[in-house]
């Protein structure tokens, strides 16, 4: 017998075609012409060396997002909660938003680290059916230094929630971010994200290269060699200068100490 290839049979599938807008008017800028609120440039401290691995200016400028990705156990969330705190001891509002440690993990996790037991949070595992909305809410209060672990949980929720793809999702955040980097909130304050990301197998920054470049900057926080003794922060980019390298340990009753790398 022959084969006979049969066409399917009813109407053929939708193509979304994405809409355009042959017509918009699109208007040009000149640094020149532009000025700024002098409060996105004063920056804010963590009064330790780490201030000179954020900028050129010395600590964590407003408006800003960074991502941060590393190896698994070496402290990411551990170091990042740690500029948290200080930052908010320096009187700034700050804002832990939890996709991956709940409320029972994070007491235990303050019995090793007391200054993290003030930092207001978001657990999102009180929010699993609306994501979205709670995280929204939230940012429009207004903060200075908002810490998320991680980008691919709350891209995972929001996915599930709102049955987007990750592109979508990403996009939506991305925009979520320049919105609060502008002030756009009840307290008008320039938001600094510090978000936390996966690895690849790599070891290399996980999602699209839109997040590497609508961000200011990202960082690896690794082990360095094999025996696993040394962690380092390293800056692969940053828009905002500063130091590229920064060594810390987590095991001085509680804080998290940093130096610099040692000369040759």
């Amino acid at each position: 017998m022959q084969n006979i290839n049969k066409k399917g049979r009813g109407r053929p599938k939708k193509v979304n075609v994405p809409k355009t807008n042959p017509n918009i008017r699109v208007k040009l800028k000149k640094m020149d012409d532009l000025s700024f609120d002098d409060a996105l440039f004063i920056p804010m401290k963590t009064n330790t060396i780490v201030d000179g691995l954020l900028s050129s200016e010395g600590g964590l400028m407003p408006g800003t997002s960074y991502i941060f990705a590393g190896s698994p156990g070496v402290g990411k969330s551990t170091v990042l909660m740690d500029w948290l705190a200080e930052f908010q001891k320096q009187g700034k509002e700050t804002l832990f938003i939890s996709g991956e440690m709940g409320k029972i993990d994070l007491y235990k996790y303050v019995e090793r680290f007391p200054k993290f037991g003030s930092l207001p949070t978001l657990f999102l595992e009180e929010y699993l059916t609306n994501p979205k909305e709670a995280i929204e809410n939230t940012l429009k209060r207004g903060f200075d230094v908002v810490l998320v672990d991680s980008w691919a949980e709350v891209t995972d929720l929001v996915s599930d929630q709102m049955g987007w793809t990750r592109k979508r999702v990403e996009s939506w955040l991305l925009e979520l971010l320049g919105t609060h980097n502008n002030g756009k909130n009840k307290a008008k304050k320039y938001t600094s994200f510090m978000l936390i990301q996966q690895m690849t197998k790599q070891e290399e920054l996980a999602g699209s290269n839109k997040v590497k470049h609508m961000t200011t900057g990202y960082c690896y926080i690794k082990y360095e060699g094999s025996d696993r003794e040394e962690r380092f922060i390293e800056f692969k980019k940053n828009r905002r200068g500063g130091e590229d390298k920064v060594y810390f340990d987590l095991g001085r009753g509680g804080k998290v100490g940093y130096n610099y790398p040692e000369a040759d």
